[in-house]
């Protein structure tokens, strides 16, 4: 196959790719070996890889093809992924972005094996900052990722690695993790569609006291609703819900953050998507009004959960005293939050999750995901503890409550700034309502194209 033709067969998306492999028009090997050259093309200048599994990577494609030529069909069957490091890979350190974390993971997570089960090919693990934690992709043990739409700017975090992977064109789906926005986040910065599903619904997923929920990250919502339908457990199958509009909604718009974030003002570039997005959904014939989220007291038990979740990813590492100075700082934050005040905080947001929405009298929120469009690299450096805390909540103050509420939330990509940074908007759903939400991101999807 023509170099041209497999470069647009990697950055088709793993639909597609899965379409041409059950044609038999191509191998899994032969896209394999594509991926992996392109991945390692790739992450030298993005520096979004932290293990190229390469042999294991043939192994399973070599598997892959067997499963397909004795008949077998499953829907991801030979698709390349990259598995981003926070998921057990067995016989492999999941560094989880850290220098204190040395041991070799004896099995695989439930997710990874998952992703085995249904023949997909990992075929790299990526980057992500010190124990998830931070929204940009920068640590001390893997050094800096950068965005491939601009080198000189971040893919967000936690999930970096991945989305740089994804957006580079390189890999054509990659998991992600998201506790306060880390799957939401690195799409915006880079274009993705990020799709955190209601809690409780994909394998791997529940920490940092239940804020943390697994995905993916692909270029679009078909792609995206493909690997969930695959892995996860909804109400119907997504990937139908993508391809059809759904009834008309009714949609609240709202730009208001919770005031202990002390949000930055909205990037007029940001503001002019979501007007755009606004624009758009509104024309498709549903009820787009402006709303003020209601972010009372229990909202605000979110920051317990958030930081006691950091303390407790602390405690768990093999040697505490390689970890980065901020990580400890940021976790002596929650050294007042003992076991009672985490179970309230949990239900607090249990309460808050399940009444927003009608609260507002609406079925579906529209709002940033991040101030502005991504940050330079080195954005954040020189901050200890506390004020990197309060930094980054000024500037993601917009992703974090809705790990809180364990709804249904997406990143959407909607055009670009003048220097070709990605822009995004953020369309939440009640809890469980998974299936109408990625019915109407696929709407504004086609809209917008």
């Amino acid at each position: 196959m023509e170099a041209d033709s497999m470069s647009e067969i990697l950055a088709a998306g793993p639909t597609q790719q899965a379409a041409l492999l059950r044609a038999k028009e191509l191998s899994s090997r032969d896209l394999t070996v594509a991926t992996l050259a392109a991945v390692e093309r790739e992450n030298a200048r993005l520096n979004a890889v932290v293990e190229l599994l390469a042999d294991e990577a043939f192994d399973a494609a070599a598997e892959a093809d067997r499963r397909r030529a004795e008949g077998e069909d499953g829907p991801l069957l030979g698709v390349p992924i990259a598995i981003k490091n926070d998921l057990d890979v067995e016989g492999h350190v999941t560094a989880r972005g850290s220098r204190s974390i040395s041991t070799v993971a004896s099995a695989d997570t439930e997710l990874v094996a998952a992703i085995r089960a249904a023949g997909m090919v990992p075929v790299a693990t990526t980057t992500l900052p010190e124990l998830a934690i931070y929204g940009f992709t920068e640590s001390d043990a893997f050094g800096i990722t950068r965005n491939p739409h601009h080198l000189d700017h971040t893919p967000g975090g936690s999930s970096g690695g991945s989305a740089a992977l994804v957006a580079s064109g390189a890999v054509s789906i990659a998991t992600a993790s998201d506790g306060a926005g880390s799957i939401r986040i690195p799409a915006a910065c880079c274009g993705l569609v990020g799709f955190k599903p209601t809690h409780g619904t994909m394998p791997s997923s529940g920490g940092w006291h239940g804020l943390s929920t697994q995905g993916g990250l692909a270029a679009r919502v078909a792609d995206s609703a493909l690997f969930l339908d695959t892995f996860g457990h909804f109400d119907g199958p997504l990937v139908d819900a993508a391809a059809r509009d759904p009834e008309p909604l009714r949609i609240g718009v709202s730009t208001s953050a919770s005031a202990a974030t002390r949000a930055l003002p909205l990037d007029p570039a940001v503001k002019q998507a979501m007007d755009h997005a606004a624009a758009k959904l509104s024309d498709a014939g549903h009820d787009v009004t402006d709303v003020t989220i209601p972010y009372g007291l229990d909202a605000k038990q979110l920051t317990v959960r958030y930081l006691a979740g950091i303390r407790d990813s602390t405690l768990t590492v093999d040697d505490p005293e390689k970890l980065e100075r901020r990580t400890r700082q940021v976790a002596r934050l929650a050294r007042v939050f003992g076991p009672r005040a985490v179970t309230r905080a949990i239900r607090a947001g249990e309460r808050w999750g399940s009444t927003v929405h009608d609260d507002l009298g609406v079925d579906v929120l529209l709002t940033p995901v991040m101030s502005g469009p991504a940050l330079p690299v080195g954005h954040f450096d020189g901050k200890g503890g506390l004020r990197l805390v309060l930094a980054m909540n000024s500037f993601y103050p917009y992703t974090a409550q809705w790990n809180h509420a364990g709804t249904p939330a997406v990143s959407m990509p909607v055009g670009r700034t003048p220097d070709g940074l990605p822009l995004a908007v953020q369309l939440i759903a009640r809890r469980g309502d998974d299936v109408r939400l990625i019915s109407l991101a696929g709407q504004l999807e086609r809209s917008l194209t």
